[in-house]
């Protein structure tokens, strides 16, 4: 699967989102200057019309129509208005908007018209389509009614309304444009992300087939083989072969039982299951006191997290060998796994304590004599290749068998 980012969706596609507005507002930045020199154009036309700003009558109205369309575009130019959402837009351009139909009524004669224009602007390149719609026809409406109501001609209305519709289709082109733009590189991105799946789903699909086989052939031979070797030991055993044959099959019998063991291991892995780690202890430890009768208990210190894969699993089956060497040779003595969480490394002890007055274990009895003793050699090596250690002996009152790994 794509790699997920904290919003939910593919790492690829935020990319691209991010890329859009970081596009958007280096557009809108580099416009700002067009911005100031918009209001400093509508501040001089007015300054020079008549009736021009001051403090009483219509003048006082030129002058708070000014200053409401000056620091409406001051509003709109800066960059974290668009994070307010459409309604506080809307509101900011319809003031704008407004501001530039009482230039247009109360200076006739000027080029206040300018300022109306630039709010359809705003609305169209801003807001969603149809609210720009309504609220850029408000502005023209209003437009033509100051235009009407100063004695403009039918003409002058005409070519008020024409200059408000180009305004918006021009502004509304160069929107879509933007917009398509982004949804290019947006369509892009789930079509990467599309393709990875689909490369991914055909791998698991081959590593399911080669899983079958291999379970088919490898597993089933060996499952057959370990069976015939029990049947082998036990020929023996009535035979009363010598020691050294008996060892070799017990030798024999080991290596399928970890052949078996492994194989199943590398079809669950090409079948894309999880591997087992220290998360699966407790009911690894629990199979071991219900199948053997084993006094385990299992203690956690430190403050537990996660575990590389490949330790988790070291770990795992370090635990999985200790207990069956404690099953094989001491079934009756109590048990203690420690899992310790530590600041670089995290450990795994598996101790054993000789019962007190506890009755030997009769012939045969646990896992004696199962097994060719490699299990030890081969934890070292797992571990090792992971960055680990193992340390294993005799106590005062038992056996120790300590795991380490990074993490």
């Amino acid at each position: 699967m794509p790699e997920i980012s904290t919003n939910g969706e593919s790492v690829r596609v935020d990319a691209a989102r991010s890329r859009a507005a970081l596009r958007l507002g280096r557009q809108r930045r580099s416009l700002r200057p067009l911005g100031v020199a918009l209001i400093a154009v509508v501040v001089v036309s007015a300054a020079n019309g008549h009736p021009g700003p001051g403090m009483h009558g219509k003048p006082l109205g030129v002058t708070l129509a000014l200053c409401a369309f000056a620091g409406a575009t001051l509003l709109l130019i800066r960059d974290h208005l668009d994070e307010r959402g459409s309604a506080i837009q809307a509101a900011v351009i319809a003031a704008m908007g407004g501001a530039g139909v009482a230039l247009a009524a109360l200076q006739p004669r000027g080029a206040t018209e300018l300022a109306g224009s630039a709010a359809i602007w705003m609305a169209v390149t801003r807001l969603p389509l149809m609210l720009a719609v309504a609220l850029g026809g408000g502005i023209t409406a209003g437009l033509d009614l100051a235009a009407a109501l100063s004695g403009g001609s039918s003409a002058t209305v005409l070519a008020i309304t024409l200059l408000g519709a180009l305004v918006g289709l021009v502004a509304y082109f160069l929107s879509q444009g933007r917009a398509s733009q982004a949804q290019t590189e947006l369509l892009l991105a789930q079509l990467e992300d599309a393709r990875e799946q689909q490369l991914r789903a055909a791998a698991v699909a081959e590593r399911s087939r080669i899983a079958s086989e291999l379970h088919d052939v490898l597993a089933h031979a060996l499952s057959g083989a370990a069976i015939q070797l029990q049947g082998a030991r036990m020929l023996a055993e009535r035979a009363h072969a010598e020691q050294q044959l008996r060892a070799a099959i017990d030798r024999a019998s080991e290596l399928v039982k970890d052949g078996l063991s492994n194989a199943r291991q590398a079809v669950g892995a090409l079948r894309g299951e999880e591997l087992p780690g220290i998360s699966q202890l407790e009911p690894l430890i629990a199979s071991f006191r219900s199948d053997m009768h084993l006094d385990v208990t299992l203690k956690i210190a430190g403050n537990p997290h996660a575990l590389p894969a490949e330790g988790s699993l070291a770990l795992y089956r370090g635990a999985q060998e200790a207990l069956t060497n404690v099953a094989r040779y001491a079934p009756t003595d109590p048990t203690t796994v420690l899992l310790t969480y530590g600041y670089s490394q995290t450990t795994l002890t598996v101790e054993n304590r000789h019962a007190e007055s506890a009755p030997a274990p009769p012939s045969g009895g646990g896992l004696t004599g199962v097994g060719g003793g490699r299990g030890l050699t081969g934890m070292r090596e797992r571990l090792e290749r992971v960055g680990g250690s193992l340390r294993s002996g005799p106590t005062a009152t038992g056996w120790r068998v300590e795991l380490d790994v990074p993490g």
